[in-house]
């Protein structure tokens, strides 16, 4: 635990939250700051940065997670659509150095703006990094 992080302290209970369900690695929250009405977040209680520091455990048991609540979410406000979200690094967008996962439910002309530009690269760019990534993908 990191006495200065926000979500340890919300994982802790030290901090109130709006709590949707919890157990010995996960507490799922609606978020105090949301885009909209039920927006989720999936917070790992054990302090970790981001996703790379997960072990195996935890990201099967994440996904699992995402599941139930996006569920829950999607039964009992039958939005449009979801967002599911998980930052990495400043760069990404994370703002709590905290590993955590959005659920973010949405509606037609909701005006929240999630856009990201399409490429069309050449052949090349992608002969160039395919090897590597090949190479470093590890079951």
């Amino acid at each position: 635990m990191d006495d200065d992080c926000i979500f340890c302290k919300i994982a802790t209970g030290t901090l109130p939250s709006y709590t949707i369900y919890e157990d010995g690695e996960y507490k799922i929250i609606l978020d105090r700051f949301p885009w909209i009405g039920g927006h989720t977040l999936i917070i790992l209680k054990r302090h970790a940065e981001t996703f790379f520091e997960l072990t195996k455990q935890e990201g099967a048991r994440l996904f699992e997670m995402t599941s139930a609540a996006a569920n829950a979410l999607n039964n009992t406000l039958t939005p449009d659509g979801l967002n599911i979200i998980q930052n990495n690094g400043e760069a990404a967008g994370q703002s709590v150095a905290h590993f955590h996962m959005h659920i973010i439910p949405r509606y037609k002309n909701d005006e929240i703006n999630i856009l990201f530009p399409h490429n069309d690269p050449p052949v090349a760019d992608f002969e160039k990094i395919l090897p590597g990534i090949k190479i470093n993908f590890k079951i």
